[in-house]
C-alpha cells in the first residue's frame, strides 16, 4: 500500500500522518490488491479540509470533508470512502471479477503560462485515458469520482461516449455519429 499525505497551509506532523495511515488500513482490508491513497490536508478560512483519493486496480474513490478539526475531517472522509465501497460493493466485485481493469485513469496537467488565453479562459487541462467499458460501468466510475459526467470508450460500439447526470437525477448517454 502506498500512502501519500500532503499539507496545504499546514505542516503535516507525524501524529497527523500516523492518524491518516491508521485509517488507510480500514480501506485496504476491502481489497486484495494494494491500494494507492493520496491525502491532502488543507486549512483555509478557519476550515480544516481532508481530501482523500483512493486508486485501486483502475477504480478511483474520492471523498472530501470539512470541519473545524482536522482529525474530525479525517474521520469523516474515511467514513465516506467506506460508505462508497459498501454502496458499490456488488458492482465493484463484478468489475474486478471481469478483469476489466483500467490503467492510469486521470493524468492531471496544469496549463502552461505560455498558452494564449483566447476568448474563453481555460484554467485547467486534464488528460486521461479513455478505456473500453459499458455505460453502466462508466456511471459507476462517475459516481465514485463524484463528477457529473464521464468520458469512456463504449465497449459495444468501440466509439467515444459520455455519460452525465441529468437535473432530474437520472443519467444520459451521448454518443458520436460518424
Amino acid at each position: 500500500m502506498e500512502v501519500t499525505v500532503r499539507g496545504k497551509n499546514l505542516e503535516v506532523t507525524p501524529a497527523l500522518r500516523s492518524y491518516v495511515e491508521k485509517h488507510t488500513d480500514k480501506v485496504q482490508r476491502y481489497f486484495d490488491k494494494p491500494v494507492r491513497i493520496n491525502a491532502l490536508l488543507r486549512i483555509s478560512n478557519k476550515t480544516e479540509t481532508c481530501e482523500v483519493t483512493v486508486f485501486v486496480d483502475g477504480v478511483i474513490l474520492r471523498g472530501v470533508e470539512k470541519s473545524d478539526d482536522m482529525y474530525k475531517s479525517i474521520d469523516l472522509v474515511f467514513d465516506k470512502i467506506e460508505r462508497q465501497i459498501h454502496k458499490y460493493k456488488t458492482r465493484l466485485a463484478k468489475r474486478f471479477k471481469a478483469k476489466n481493469v483500467l490503467s492510469e485513469q486521470f493524468i492531471a496537467a496544469e496549463p502552461s503560462k505560455d498558452e494564449a488565453a483566447g476568448e474563453f479562459d481555460i484554467v485547467r487541462t486534464k488528460h486521461f485515458t479513455l478505456s473500453p467499458m459499458s455505460a453502466e460501468e462508466a456511471i459507476l466510475q462517475m459516481n465514485l469520482l463524484g463528477h457529473s459526467f464521464f468520458m469512456f470508450i463504449n465497449a459495444d460500439t468501440d466509439e467515444p461516449a459520455l455519460v452525465y447526470r441529468r437535473n432530474d437525477g437520472r443519467y444520459g448517454l451521448i454518443e458520436a455519429d460518424n
